[in-house]
């Protein structure tokens, strides 16, 4: 079972987002070991695993788990477009040792609920008896996963075992504290509420750069220390998300490259500068409260 708090992976990648920077990956999960986190979320949305093909994303899961070699919890994210690319996904992650399958929804078309229950049944049989998580981001796929899918699929398969919720505002989040469910945070403003309502930790696409601050409020939820995750969060969504953690990584010395898969793209001179200008008090900031 997952527990505490993790980090919504980047991954790293390098010949302009063409392929993996498979070299980047120990030095990647060194730093997460050193900064107190609990885990990570290999191949989320902060990891872009959606556009990563399913021969990659089989690689990017034996990477982070021989990087890992049991010191952090991998969870991999095996939501793909199709059932079929799923169901293999989570398979895999099965077979090769991951401690736990997250699922998006299908992006792109609206599953009504019949839908939604197939599609994540066979997901989590086809990973038995690895827990299993739900990842509702209606943001994202276009749709909410129903609330009667989620407790048909606990009833129905005993690995079921929780979601990562990433709605906003906080009465979105509040529909998917359901009895038998763990749930993890995914906004980092929403930890200290959602933990006071009985979440059990975070999955953060921020802790992929900023883990130590995500992680002190994970341990002691606080409404001042949530609402300044939130802050930094907001700076970061101004730029290009997944190029901006990855060079906030590497202003940290973390050997990665700020290479993401197109169509998502690097950041702008302009934009460098700004976000290295910000990071500069940021990062200290982090070091002298280490």
């Amino acid at each position: 079972m997952l527990k505490g708090a993790l980090a919504a992976s980047i991954t790293p990648l390098r010949a302009n987002g063409g392929d993996l920077d498979e070299g980047a990956f120990g030095p990647l999960v060194d730093f997460y070991v050193q900064t107190g986190l609990d885990g990570v979320l290999a191949l989320g949305t902060a990891g872009e695993g959606i556009l990563l093909d399913v021969e990659e994303r089989r690689r990017v899961a034996d990477l982070f788990l021989q990087a890992s070699d049991k010191r952090l919890l991998v969870a991999v994210h095996c939501g793909a477009q199709t059932t079929a690319d799923t169901v293999t996904l989570a398979a895999h992650a099965a077979e090769v040792g991951a401690d736990a399958v997250v699922v998006i929804g299908p992006p792109y078309f609206k599953l009504d609920e019949g839908a939604q229950y197939a599609h994540f049944f066979a997901a989590a049989t086809a990973c038995a008896p690895l827990p299993f998580y739900v990842y509702e981001f209606a943001a994202t796929t276009g749709y909410a996963v129903a609330p009667a899918v989620l407790e048909r699929l606990r009833d129905d398969a005993s690995n079921v075992v929780g979601l990562k919720v990433s709605d906003t505002p906080l009465d979105a989040f509040e529909r998917y504290l359901l009895p038998g469910f763990d749930i993890f945070v995914g906004p980092e403003s929403l930890i200290a509420d959602g933990m006071a309502r009985g979440a059990v930790g975070a999955v953060s696409a921020l802790a992929s750069a900023l883990p130590r601050e995500v992680a002190a409020v994970v341990r002691e939820p606080s409404s001042q220390g949530a609402a300044k995750l939130g802050e930094l969060r907001a700076f970061v969504e101004r730029f290009p998300r997944q190029a901006a953690l990855k060079r906030l990584l590497a202003l940290q010395g973390v050997s990665v490259q700020e290479d993401v898969r197109a169509p998502l793209r690097t950041l702008t001179l302009d934009e460098r500068e700004e976000l290295d200008a910000w990071a500069g008090g940021v990062l200290s900031y982090a070091s002298n409260s280490s």
